[in-house]
């Protein structure tokens, strides 16, 4: 399993989430409004930007199709500096509190 964590651009956000709800098996998702700053275009200057995190678990086999679908719309059409950025890290365990199950199984829709 992986945990997929995306920072993108405020106006991608309703696209990115609808392709996202529109993957064959679509994963949950958190939503965030956050801001940050990172390195800037020109080196100097460093500000507080608005930014939207999204964040998913997903079995191993998932993680290509949701990284293409978050690079593929939320990416602006020429592709501009601070587009975002995507961060992939391993998920040892996940259990579902109201019932202790664990593993993969806690993503199916079935109890």
């Amino acid at each position: 399993m992986k945990q997929i964590k995306a920072l993108i651009r405020p106006n991608m956000a309703d696209e990115v989430i609808d392709a996202i709800e529109n993957l064959p098996k679509t994963p949950g998702l958190t939503v965030s409004e956050v801001q940050g700053w990172g390195h800037s275009k020109n080196g100097n200057e460093m500000k507080l930007t608005e930014r939207v995190k999204l964040e998913t678990v997903v079995p191993d086999e998932q993680v290509e199709t949701v990284l293409d679908c978050l690079v593929k719309y939320a990416r602006t059409e020429e592709g501009h500096y601070g587009d975002g950025l995507i961060f992939v890290s391993p998920v040892n365990e996940v259990v579902r509190i109201r019932n202790g199950q664990r593993g993969e199984n806690v993503f199916s829709h079935k109890d």
